[in-house]
């Protein structure tokens, strides 16, 4: 799914409204988290059965999911790499919602008939014309997205909520407040991505993030160790700053490390490139799962500092090396690069030995 979904979901969208309809994927698996927190709050109180009935409940999403993709018509992009033209303009004029799309319908033309010489999608990943959707796509924003800190603000959140008193009950609580916070986050940046573009949502979440992480690790300096309860006032502090660093990664890097990704690669290169995206993802969230907690033990409250320093890092990444994507067409995204300032030097190059082969 979280290959598949970007990729559908940015392929039907028009260029205008392309940010909002991808963070559709990031918004509905948060309401889905934040549901099913719920549900487990609640089912937690029922003795001996409550467990069966919440797991029970989780067949229902799933055979919703697998009903709408039997419903689902392919992309345009799709219909098209398979030889449908016909077919492939149909949808194209249904999803735009006016006949006015030959030149849009020529733009996937031609990407697939660029896509159908490419034979190897990974070995032509790996050429140098391809090194800015390799860097900032397939490893850079992936790996990002999980070194954020925020695995480790979502495990410290329980903690901070035993202490406020909640008892048993503090991981469930944490759990609903933080899903709370992500789909909120979600709705105001899918009403404003298309309008201010990913660029500033990454750059203005990113000072955020990185003056919360010292905030918090501030704080704990002076506590963390001590074996003592630490004091209401300063954990609802934390708890207050818990909730802004989330809502401030809930409308960036949680949404756009799946959005950036899937508007960047060609089609020739597109499916290859997703898996690469899912593969760094889901590589760097295990890799931050195992190491966190031993992380925690030896830097203490140092493990928020290296956050801090990884978000002004991943931050710099953004501001030097990503171009505005919004509004751009998908088809057309490469062309950005021949006009950035240090993107362009890969790509010029390769057009110039392009033209520098002999012909035969």
């Amino acid at each position: 799914m979280v290959q598949a979904v970007p990729l559908y979901l940015s392929e039907m969208a028009p260029a205008k409204h392309r940010g909002a309809v991808n963070q559709l994927f990031q918004f509905t698996t948060c309401m889905g988290i934040l549901i099913a927190n719920l549900i487990n709050y609640k089912t937690d109180k029922i003795h001996k059965w409550g467990w069966r009935l919440s797991l029970g409940l989780a067949t229902v999403p799933a055979t919703l999911m697998f009903v709408g993709g039997l419903a689902l018509p392919e992309t345009p992009n799709s219909l098209v790499e398979q030889g449908r033209l016909e077919e492939a303009k149909r949808v194209l004029i249904k999803v735009r919602g006016t006949t006015n799309v030959d030149a849009e319908f020529a733009d996937l033309i031609e990407a697939s008939d660029a896509a159908r010489a490419i034979k190897h999608p990974f070995r032509n990943l790996l050429q140098r014309k391809n090194r800015p959707q390799l860097v900032l796509g397939a490893l850079g924003i992936p790996a990002f997205q999980q070194l954020t800190g925020m695995n480790s603000i979502l495990f410290y959140a329980p903690i901070l909520f035993q202490t406020l008193g909640f008892g048993s009950g503090a991981s469930l609580i944490s759990s609903v407040l933080t899903s709370g916070m992500l789909v909120l986050a979600t709705l105001v940046s899918m009403a404003l991505v298309d309008r201010f573009g990913r660029r500033a949502f990454f750059l203005e979440a990113g000072f955020e993030m990185f003056c919360y992480m010292i905030a918090v690790a501030i704080t704990l300096a002076f506590k963390f160790g001590e074996g003592e309860t630490l004091p209401k006032a300063i954990g609802w502090f934390l708890v207050v700053i818990i909730c802004l660093f989330v809502f401030a990664y809930g409308r960036s890097w949680g949404p756009l490390g799946w959005l950036v990704p899937s508007e960047l690669f060609p089609l020739e290169t597109r499916s290859a490139g997703q898996s690469m995206v899912v593969c760094v993802n889901l590589l760097f969230t295990a890799l931050i799962a195992q190491c966190f907690l031993v992380s925690l033990c030896h830097l203490k409250y140092g493990i928020f500092l290296l956050f801090a320093g990884l978000i002004f890092i991943m931050s710099s990444f953004i501001f030097f090396l990503l171009p505005e994507t919004k509004r751009v067409p998908i088809e057309e995204v490469y062309l950005l690069w021949k006009d950035h300032w240090f993107w362009k030097k890969y790509v010029e190059d390769d057009d110039e030995k392009d033209i520098k082969k002999p012909t035969t």
